[in-house]
């Protein structure tokens, strides 16, 4: 395909929205959640339906394909492709009209499913269908996919809650597709006329090739327009794959939200017993079936957030059935559920059988489920669950004699395999463990899909229960419904796509499965010199190739992750944008710099540090360390610029301007001239004041006032940079309260280096942070108490893997530990009664904390001290250290923490706001004049 010179520049000046064709963009948007990687042609934004048909008008007449595209959280591959991508998720995510006496909503297809519920819910609804993915799933890609979840069973699919579609077709046609009378048909567009034509004179041909099975997503949904009055004609372009025609809006039916809801774990000794189970279980009633293999749970237990949440686990069981019942009342629900433990004891099935009714635990239950996918592939390992036999659907009645089948075909050919999800309705996805850079296992998944294919054929099973067809399935499709029913799916691309610019290569004329692969037998990644060790990842590259795709960085609502993504839904700017940006560099897809290429420094400019990805995303990749390594790169080969090197050296100037000169100093920072030159010299806003220093610091107030009490018991605190010459009064409380706990104090100096590391001075770090940790190995056996969640970060998470020495990295980590959750095991084994300043608090936890600690601790203090702590899903403040008194950033900091956070602390004038985070403190104070403390300086002991 031969490009038109200046399509883009043709386009840009007709639209609104925005256009790109940059390298490194283009690359971001190649891959998806599959294992396919196509470079497209451009990216457009468009900010309305007028854009969107200015650029189907300059494709249209240039004959350039054209992909719609939501979430991008495709398995299958339908979301890549040579073509200009149309990008949704930016601007086109509104509610157009919402109707909750008759149950439906009108909304944009950029909207993702779990925004539409959250709008919904407090009229009692909810858009049923519930993919894992729901979080960054938007409407039209659930519509194109056909999508359906964990509750298929109760609900069906997307295609039994659309009404109805307003379609742009490629030659510019909008078309609006609702139900419609035979006397309506009539006299409908030539189009649709066809289509209803075409579908009569093949009926017989529908009954015979289309699965049974009540998960099918395969083809295009011929079955679902057999029936005619009504006629559906919507249904047509619901999984289709953007290869028809462009979603521009629709309207969804909405349910009621479940009464009561609760939900059985069945934990099983051997893995086929689980699969057995299914047929029992489904007698019950329930809403969901779902299964998750040892492999699932094994990872869940090393997640970083999920492994708190595997309590509800019985030792290490082989695989585990969750099972969810809904109903009008709890008592209900319950019963069901310990009607089929009968069932299942009595029939020898199962090992362990628990009931949680809505509450911690079922939440925890479903995250784990929820995740399941992204804790499958974020293990660094270059072998990795693939995603290519996983989406049969197979009539349950013979689940279990085709999932032997399929596992002995494995391994024979030597795969080992994991698997999880819908055992309800059949569609267990089970997962050849293969390495697509080798040869040998891209000629294996060939080999794997050409017998499972038969298999689903012999059981009359569907070859795609969910996922859809994409480049994976399609090449299969021919064969599966025959010459027939592939030349009727060929004549309806001609019908509304004539010159198959929608989508090219899905669904008819697809290339082989094995064609472009993302990773393939030529992919190499080039050495790159880092300074971290990845001792938990092996390498750089491996903890880069964590992140595959799922998207799980792209969520609007709840959580922190991605903080920058949230307020821009700009790809790039998410963790999996800035995870394939870094692919791409170190595989030379780029240039030859590596990790030095200039346009990485764009990928990771928007990036706040704020650890949330380690913790939120699934596969646990820490963009903060990866972000830091890629600086580190960028200042060895361009230089340090004057504003760096400032944050670099802020340690060493804080201990100098701290003490009798600091009010002066202070006082100065606070001119505008100062802030002038600060802005016009570094770059740093005028309109911030940077934070002042301490008259007298926490050390010369220790040495002056501080006194053993003799108790024989001693604790180690940690005198980091901010408490120690910025807010010495955090370091005296907690001096205090310490030894009103009866525990002496050791005090100990240093830098945890969280600026330089944050900021990518990682050599220097390594240095300086060596001796800080030395100098915590030699104090005496103990824990070591950090006020600062960022020093902790630190001290417990960068500087063990940062220092050459893994065993002082192992000897220190266990003793570091933020002092809130040493003051909770005290204040748990011992009768102290607390007090507290203010009776209602708001707190704010630090993105770290909240990462790596959580904020429980805090919470349980407060609460013990009497205080009614309202604690919002407020996500990261924006400040990020330095990142919001940058120039460039302050509007993105802004945004950030308006986003939550700046309305909480408005809509609760009355309450004391807690930040335990010192940049924290300063975002808040700046954008809601709100001064906040932090926890410390909360309370005490009576």
């Amino acid at each position: 395909m031969t490009m038109p010179a200046d399509f883009a520049g043709e386009i840009r000046h007709l639209i609104k929205g925005e256009i790109t064709t940059d390298p490194l963009r283009m690359g971001v948007y190649a891959t998806d959640a599959s294992i396919y990687q196509i470079q497209p042609v451009a990216v457009v934004y468009p900010k309305d339906t007028e854009d969107i048909l200015h650029v189907v008008s300059v494709a249209s007449r240039h004959q350039i394909p054209l992909l719609p595209r939501g979430g991008a959280t495709s398995l299958a591959g339908q979301t890549v492709g040579k073509a200009i991508v149309l990008d949704f998720t930016k601007y086109l995510h509104q509610v157009l009209e919402f109707n909750p006496e008759e149950h439906w909503i009108r909304v944009q297809p950029g909207i993702t499913r779990d925004e539409v519920n959250a709008i919904v819910a407090g009229a009692g609804l909810e858009f049923a269908p519930d993919p894992a993915t729901s979080s960054r799933a938007t409407v039209g890609g659930m519509i194109a996919n056909n999508s359906s979840g964990t509750k298929s069973i109760l609900y069906g699919k997307t295609i039994d809650h659309v009404l109805d579609l307003t379609v742009l077709l490629a030659d510019g046609t909008i078309i609006e597709l609702a139900a419609m009378s035979r006397q309506d048909l009539a006299t409908s567009d030539a189009r649709l006329q066809g289509l209803h034509q075409l579908v009569q004179d093949h009926q017989d041909e529908i009954a015979a090739r289309f699965p049974k099975t009540m998960r099918r997503v395969s083809g295009y949904p011929l079955d679902e327009l057999v029936a005619d009055d009504p006629w559906h004609p919507h249904k047509l372009f619901i999984g289709s794959e953007g290869t028809l025609g462009i979603i521009l809006e629709a309207r969804l039916h909405l349910v009621p939200l479940p009464k009561c809801k609760g939900v059985a774990v069945v934990q099983f000794g051997d893995r086929m017993d689980a699969v057995r189970a299914v047929q029992p279980m489904l007698e019950a009633r329930p809403a969901a079936v779902e299964i998750l293999s040892d492999t699932v749970l094994e990872y869940s237990r090393k997640n970083l957030e999920t492994r708190a949440m595997c309590d509800f686990l019985r030792g290490s069981p082989a695989a585990i059935q969750i099972v969810e019942f809904y109903g009008d009342e709890a008592s209900e629900v319950r019963q069901r559920a310990e009607d089929m433990f009968v069932s299942l004891r009595s029939a020898g099935l199962g090992d362990a059988f628990d009931f949680y009714p809505e509450g911690e635990t079922y939440h925890n239950v479903w995250s784990i489920r929820k995740k399941g996918l992204g804790l499958l592939l974020g293990e660094p390992n270059d072998k990795r669950g693939i995603a290519f036999i996983e989406d049969a659907a197979i009539p349950v009645e013979v689940l279990p004699e085709y999932i032997e089948r399929v596992l002995a075909i494995c391994k024979k050919h030597g795969a080992e395999v994991t698997y999880y999800a819908h055992a309800s309705v059949g569609v267990i996805h089970v997962r050849p463990i293969l390495d697509l850079r080798q040869q040998g296992d891209i000629d294996r998944m060939k080999a794997i899909a050409d017998e499972v294919f038969a298999l689903v054929v012999h059981y009359g099973g569907a070859w795609s229960g969910e996922h859809g067809d994409g480049l994976v399935r399609s090449p299969f499709l021919r064969r599966y419904f025959g010459d027939t029913l592939y030349e009727a799916f060929t004549t309806v691309k001609e019908l509304f796509d004539p010159h198959h610019l929608m989508n090219p290569g899905k669904i008819i004329d697809a290339p082989p499965m094995d064609a472009n692969l993302r990773y393939g037998s030529a992919y190499r990644d080039q050495p790159q010199q880092t300074l971290y060790h990845y001792r938990d990842q092996k390498n750089f590259h491996t903890a880069v190739h964590q992140c595959t795709g799922i998207g799980a960085c792209r969520k609007m609502t709840g959580g922190t992750m991605c903080p920058s993504y949230m307020v821009t839904r700009d790809e790039l700017h998410s963790t999996r944008g800035r995870a394939n940006a870094l692919r791409l560099a170190m595989s030379g897809q780029l240039s030859d710099l590596g990790l030095a290429d200039p346009q990485l420094k764009e990928a990771m400019d928007l990036c706040l540090s704020c650890k949330a990805c380690k913790a939120e995303c699934p596969s646990s990749v820490d963009m903060a360390r990866l972000k830091s390594e890629v600086l580190q790169a960028q200042y060895d080969a361009h230089g340090v610029p004057l504003r760096d090197r400032m944050i670099r050296d802020s340690a060493r100037w804080a201990q100098r301007l701290s003490g009798p000169m600091a009010p002066v100093i202070n006082r100065i920072q606070q001119t505008a001239l100062f802030r002038g030159a600060l802005q016009s010299l570094a770059g740093i806003d005028r309109r911030r004041s940077l934070p002042a220093y301490a008259r007298k610091s926490f050390r010369a107030w220790f040495d002056q006032h501080y006194q053993a009490q003799g108790h024989g018991r001693r604790v180690a605190l940690f005198a980091d940079t901010y408490l120690n010459y910025h807010e010495p009064a955090i370091g005296i409380a907690a001096v205090r309260l310490i030894q009103a706990l009866g525990w002496d104090v050791t005090l100990v100096e240093g830098c945890c280096q969280r600026p330089r590391i944050s900021h990518g001075f990682l050599r220097q770090a390594k240095v300086d942070g060596s001796k800080t940790m030395r100098r915590l190995d030699a104090l005496p056996s103990g824990p070591i108490l950090l006020c600062e969640p960022g020093c902790t970060s630190a001290l417990t998470d960068d500087l063990p893997d940062l220092v050459d020495d893994a065993d002082l990295g192992i000897r220190v980590k266990p003793r570091v530990m933020p002092i809130e959750q040493w003051i909770i095991r005290q204040l748990d084994h011992r009768d102290a009664s607390l007090t507290t300043v203010h009776s209602q608090i708001l707190l704010h936890g630090h993105c770290h904390q909240k990462a790596l600690f959580g904020t429980g601790a805090i919470r349980r203090i407060l609460e013990r001290a009497g205080a009614q702590v309202i604690e919002p899903d407020s996500g990261c403040c924006g400040m990020a250290g330095s990142f919001g008194y940058e120039r460039e950033h302050y509007d993105i900091s802004q945004q950030v923490g308006e986003r939550v956070l700046f309305d909480a602390v408005r809509r609760h004038p009355e309450a004391l706001v807690i930040a335990s985070g010192f940049s924290c403190r300063h975002q808040i104070s700046h954008f809601t004049g709100k001064s906040a403390v932090h926890w410390l300086q909360a309370i005490a002991i009576a």
